[in-house]
């Protein structure tokens, strides 16, 4: 069954995003408290775990949950082939994905040590369709496959 892993956040734009007990969904705007939050189209990511792990045997950085920037790290899907238009049900929310991956910024720490980062290629970005709270743990459903 696909779930929840962590959920992480950053208050200030340019900081490594950290985990936190639970986040809370807000339609229009994202999560509450972080700062990438907004009315645009990448409102939350997402980054499966089985992602993340491709990148362990040769990282020298320890790639805890967010350093990649990642708000939901998950595990059991395969977040990377959902098509851009599918449903999820994350505990008690409904998001829907908007963007498969993005241009790493030159900067980024990982792709600097490694050569690589799976963030652009396999990380998704969703915006908020019901409004809730979703905590480590928490179920994920396919509600929805676009076509």
């Amino acid at each position: 069954m696909a779930s929840v892993v962590s959920v992480n956040i950053s208050e200030r734009k340019g900081e490594q995003k950290h985990p936190v007990s639970e986040i809370h969904l807000k339609s229009h705007h994202g999560i509450e408290g972080d700062a990438h939050a907004g009315n645009w189209h990448r409102q939350i990511s997402l980054l499966a775990e089985e992602s993340v792990d491709t990148m362990r045997p040769s990282c020298p950085i320890a790639l805890d949950a967010g350093v990649f920037a990642e708000n939901i790290n998950t595990v059991g899907i395969d977040l990377k082939h959902l098509p851009v238009g599918t449903h999820l049900r994350i505990g008690e929310t409904e998001v829907e994905v908007t963007q498969i991956g993005k241009e790493c910024h030159s900067d980024c720490a990982i792709k600097k040590a490694v050569g690589k980062c799976v963030m652009p290629t396999e990380g998704i970005f969703v915006v908020v369709v019901t409004e809730g709270t979703v905590r480590a743990g928490d179920p994920i459903e396919i509600l929805e496959a676009a076509l």
